[in-house]
């Protein structure tokens, strides 16, 4: 839930327009106060389950605080007490794995800087099955043709109506000016390079993000509590990430009554970029509290969710058969940067830029441009480690 990461607080006010004002305005938090954000949410899933703390912050700041060294436990109504770690700043994870149970009530417990933070006791929803995950050539209402990822879900319980969808998603990456050569300083100039064999692999990475938006949908209007086609993503297809093979894990999370109309409302302040938006009016209120303070704001939601997950794999060819690729996420145009500058004093010039990563060797210069020996192209043209990883991820298969 990276948007808790950002709240402020906009008050009564009307800020004309002037169309003809050139003068740039900075934009400054006129009311901001500071609130603590919880994320949580356990499942049925037996794992080391994690509890995110921070702290809102104002737009004029860099990014938020996390809390650390906080005291996290869920507890449940059986006498159960799962302790949580601080494995990373503001990130913590339960000591062991366990799983939420079926006709138990669970809290959270939180003490941080000396206060004592606790959630409304929730049950686990019933479950739903993700029938199926595809991806599906589509062209959107605004026209733009690319690929929608889809879901279709059933659920035997007619309590099962409201879901809220996250998903993983990875790529390949290939370089498309990749050598495997690269280009080091000529002991025997101060501005030379010499070719030489790469010792590394840059030509092929993968990389994997998580979403950052809300998906949601529900099943109240129909007569089954059936799922059928529900795009939870869409992707055009001049997005490069699909240029090879991707992949997406889909997640679906059965929610309660309460904490699908948080998220729908949180959707509806935010978009579909970021939870809480700059231009928040007003305060959301979810299912923490401070124990004892009720004037101090929390934000955030303990959700207790059932959950089911599928991945799926496609290579933009399956869609686009002998169809052009995306373009890249750099037009990768070549340059001849000479090795020296003609100025006084003269100074290298292509050097640099290849310590700093900034271009990348492709050929040699054989008269097709002016200028340098080398033919060189942005860095991420040519290494692909500038935009992923070289490991194979452990879910990747090419099949």
């Amino acid at each position: 839930m990276e948007g808790f990461r950002k709240t402020k607080y906009l008050f009564l006010g009307v800020f004309p327009v002037l169309l003809a004002c050139v003068e740039i305005f900075e934009p400054e938090t006129i009311t901001f106060e500071s609130a603590i954000v919880i994320e949580a949410t356990i499942t049925n899933e037996l794992k080391q389950h994690e509890v995110k703390l921070s702290r809102s912050y104002s737009f004029e700041a860099d990014g938020p605080e996390v809390v650390r060294n906080a005291e996290v436990a869920v507890l449940d109504d059986q006498g159960g007490e799962y302790l949580f770690e601080e494995s990373a700043p503001g990130t913590y994870l339960s000591r062991d794995s366990f799983a939420a149970q079926e006709g138990r009530s669970y809290r959270l417990q939180v003490t941080a800087n000396g206060r004592t933070y606790g959630s409304a006791s929730s049950e686990l929803t019933p479950q739903a099955q993700m029938d199926a995950v595809y991806a599906e050539r589509l062209t959107n209402a605004e026209g733009v043709e690319g690929v929608a990822i889809r879901v279709d879900a059933s659920s035997p319980s007619e309590n099962a109506r409201n879901y809220r969808y996250t998903f993983e998603e990875g790529y390949k990456i290939i370089a498309p000016r990749w050598s495997p050569f690269t280009l080091i300083p000529d002991p025997q100039s101060p501005c030379g390079m010499i070719k030489v064999a790469k010792e590394v692999e840059n030509r092929v990475c993968y990389n994997t993000e998580a979403s950052r938006s809300i998906v949601l949908t529900n099943t109240n209007d129909l007569a089954q509590d059936r799922v059928s086609g529900f795009i939870i993503r869409f992707i055009d297809r001049d997005n490069y990430i699909i240029s090879h093979r991707y992949s997406i894990l889909v997640r679906q999370l059965v929610q309660s009554d309460a904490a699908y109309s948080f998220f729908e409302t949180l959707e509806s302040f935010s978009g579909s970029e970021s939870l809480f938006s700059e231009t928040q009016p007003g305060f959301l209120e979810g299912n923490v509290f401070a124990e004892g303070e009720a004037a101090e704001k929390v934000l955030g939601y303990f959700d207790v969710a059932s959950v089911s997950e599928r991945r799926i794999f496609f290579n933009y060819d399956d869609l686009f058969p002998g169809e052009p690729l995306p373009p890249y996420a750099d037009p990768c145009r070549l340059n001849a940067i000479p090795l020296i500058s003609d100025g006084i004093p003269p100074v290298c010039v292509l050097r640099p830029l290849v310590e700093l990563n900034i271009v990348s060797f492709f050929k040699e210069n054989a008269g097709e441009l002016e200028g340098g020996p080398f033919l060189t192209s942005p860095f991420e043209c040519g290494d692909c480690t500038a935009l992923g990883e070289t490991a194979v991820p452990e879910f990747w298969t090419e099949e």
